[in-house]
């Protein structure tokens, strides 16, 4: 069938024009002012601040010298160990200095706890410490327990201890494996996996959770030892001492991951105690500050272990610490087994709290050092203020000491060294 064609419409005579669009600004790079930027790519890309210095340091960080150049690492970079961004000046590959941006994970966790019950805050600073939450619940009701006088029974505190060793443990071994993949090792990990998911098994098990616990209560916890707890514990236990030798063998005779830690990111004595760093980070520097021996809180006192110390001070001692650490909390583990009392695990309180009017600091020893919570009551029912010590934040206090003088490859190695937990740092 013959296809009918459509005329052609008859010109007008006028050509058709479009009209031009408004051009995007454009703005020279800080890095090289010959290559021109979109404004709007540029405020993405851009590691400038957008607005005047505020600060003399600020105004000597971001002014370029001769070959030097900006880069940006995160805040969505993995091996920043979550949403940390850092600013870096190079010289070639040179590290020459560093700003840390923190901000992009606040929650305002601080203000909720104090619009919180007592109760409530527990769930609250659960997130803070997602590795270990655990020792994040452990200072928050330890304070509450000071304002309020309360004697948790003792069966409850080895169930504190037993548990909070296992969730060591699990952390220093997670440890292990992403310090590992930082360096471009991928089979550490794997192993790290199977051993955490072991222990998270046990403590949902005893918690009903794996990750977010919200176990400890003020006045003790939350439910005794159970069948599944103590099986999957005690097979594990067979193995624990063998499993965590094992692991260390795997990178502690890899000559990759010991020349690319040894001497990297030295922290002296001096410059850790003028931060205030804590945990293995401290120890690793020679200072044998562990808060279960110099400020004893639970049942600590009445068990045998060592504090492990170093005097390296550098990336691969930070490493070797925390190995240290799960030997110690292997033995620990073992004691309250053996030692764990008969009785309640939970003193006898009202469902609604209203501490007398007063303050109280609790701390512990947490997986990456101090963790410590100031409460101030005013008779109510909620903390009138909640204030956190998180040890992340002034150990990555201390990035523009080590990093300076390293290469830009070593950034990675002194970070992942740290073992930063970005939760507790914008909280």
């Amino acid at each position: 069938m013959p296809t009918r064609q459509r005329a052609p419409r008859p010109s007008t005579g006028r050509a058709r024009t479009t009209k031009p669009g408004p051009q995007p600004q454009r703005q020279p790079s800080t890095d090289d002012p010959r290559i021109m930027l979109d404004r709007q790519v540029g405020a993405l890309y851009e590691p400038i601040p957008p607005y005047p210095t505020r600060t003399e340091r600020e105004g000597e960080f971001y002014t370029l010298g001769d070959g030097e150049m900006f880069l940006n690492v995160g805040p969505h970079h993995p091996a920043t160990h979550g949403v940390l961004r850092l600013v870096l000046k190079l010289s070639g590959e040179q590290v020459v200095d560093v700003d840390p941006v923190l901000g992009y994970l606040h929650r305002g966790v601080e203000k909720i706890c104090e619009n919180s019950d007592y109760y409530h805050v527990i769930d609250q600073v659960d997130p803070l410490e997602y590795v270990s939450s655990l020792f994040q619940e452990w200072p928050a009701v330890l304070s509450f327990e000071k304002l309020m006088d309360v004697q948790v029974p003792r069966r409850a505190e080895y169930i504190r201890v037993l548990s909070g060793e296992l969730l060591r443990v699990s952390s220093h071994i997670l440890y292990l494996g992403f310090y590992a993949l930082d360096l471009g090792g991928l089979t550490p990990i794997l192993y790290s996996f199977i051993e955490r998911d072991e222990i998270v098994e046990m403590l949902a098990a005893l918690t009903g959770a794996r990750m977010l616990f919200n176990y400890f209560r003020i006045g003790g916890v939350n439910g005794d030892l159970n069948h599944e707890f103590m099986s999957r514990l005690g097979d594990w236990m067979t193995r624990a001492a063998k499993e965590a030798e094992s692991q260390a063998t795997l990178l502690n005779e890899n000559e990759i991951f010991v020349r690319r830690t040894r001497g990297v990111g030295i922290l002296d004595r001096a410059t850790a105690l003028r931060y205030g760093v804590t945990g293995g980070n401290l120890r690793a520097s020679g200072v044998p500050f562990d808060v279960r021996r110099a400020h004893p809180y639970s049942v600590y006192p009445e068990l045998d272990f060592n504090i492990p110390t170093r005097d390296e001070g550098d990336s691969l001692a930070r490493y070797l610490i925390r190995i240290d650490e799960i030997r110690e909390s292997i033995k620990i583990i073992d004691q309250c087994l053996h030692n764990m009392p008969d009785g309640p695990v939970m003193a006898s309180l009202p469902r609604l709290i209203r501490p007398r009017p007063g303050r109280a600091w609790g701390a512990v020893e947490g997986p990456r050092g101090m963790l410590g919570v100031y409460a101030i009551s005013d008779g109510s029912d909620q903390p009138f203020r909640f204030r956190i010590h998180d040890p992340s934040f002034l150990n990555l206090e201390t990035m523009p000491a080590l990093l300076p003088g390293s290469l830009l490859a070593d950034t990675m190695t002194i970070i992942a060294s740290l073992d930063p937990v970005m939760g507790g740092i914008d909280k």
